[in-house]
């Protein structure tokens, strides 16, 4: 299968060769205005499948509330806040995304999440957090964001700098498929137009990897099989005390 897979990845990148050229050239620019749309429009079918693991997971926020004071969140790559609605009431809350067209659609969150206090939106990558203080937060959420950084580790690096000591770093991640599956050969033939729909996304990441080699003092990770399309079914959920 992996000669067979080799050629069909070379073949589809052959076929989207014209989209390597315009991204090269900054012809794609304008997706970076249409993403936030499909981001906002995609969330609720997400939400509504992943509900209860969301539930799940951020239950868990209770563990790392300071013993004074609001819990303070920095959202990763917040996209249209997708999240707020399964933050306990009164969290301060810190976004940051690198894409400066999404404001618009986390106001609408925003407004109707309004248990939360929101302190700010950060325009910022993953890999570039500068604009927050060394030690002060309590959680940082990263959801459907690895998958598209340039830099996995450094994120993780600058997550594990942002969060107090204790503190923990929460991610829901579509991942790469066991390499004995039928998944992992369309995740692997189909990527690289994905990568182009999906503004950067890879479907092919092992990113527990990364999680397991970033050297936090605890990690609560589980791999799930997500009610989603095939290619992106393969989760890994958890959090990473620092």
């Amino acid at each position: 299968m992996t000669l067979f897979m080799h050629a069909c990845c070379f073949l589809l990148k052959i076929l989207t060769l014209p989209l390597q050229v315009a991204e090269s050239i900054g012809l794609l620019s304008f997706y970076k205005r249409v993403f936030p749309f499909i981001v906002y429009r995609v969330t609720f079918s997400y939400n509504g499948k992943m509900n209860e693991k969301k539930r799940e997971l951020f239950r868990n926020l209770a563990k790392f509330h300071p013993p004074n004071g609001p819990l303070r969140i920095l959202e990763v790559g917040c996209g249209s806040g997708a999240n707020f609605e399964h933050y306990p009431t009164g969290c301060k809350i810190i976004c940051t995304d690198p894409n400066k067209h999404f404001r618009n659609y986390l106001e609408k969150s925003m407004a109707k999440n309004d248990h939360l206090v929101y302190d700010s939106f950060i325009v910022a990558s993953g890999e570039n957090l500068q604009a927050v203080d060394d030690n002060s937060v309590d959680v940082v959420v990263c959801t459907l964001v690895l998958c598209s950084v340039k830099d996995t580790p450094k994120v993780l690096q600058e997550a594990k700098r942002v969060l107090r000591p204790g503190g923990a770093f929460f991610f829901i991640e579509h991942v790469a498929s066991d390499p004995s599956t039928w998944t992992y050969f369309f995740q692997h033939v189909l990527q690289p137009l994905w990568y182009y729909f999906g503004d950067g996304c890879e479907t092919t990441r092992t990113t527990w990897k990364h999680l397991e080699a970033a050297g936090f003092s605890d990690l609560q990770l589980r791999h799930i099989q997500a009610p989603l399309i095939f290619i992106i079914r393969p989760h890994i959920v958890g959090y990473a005390v620092k």
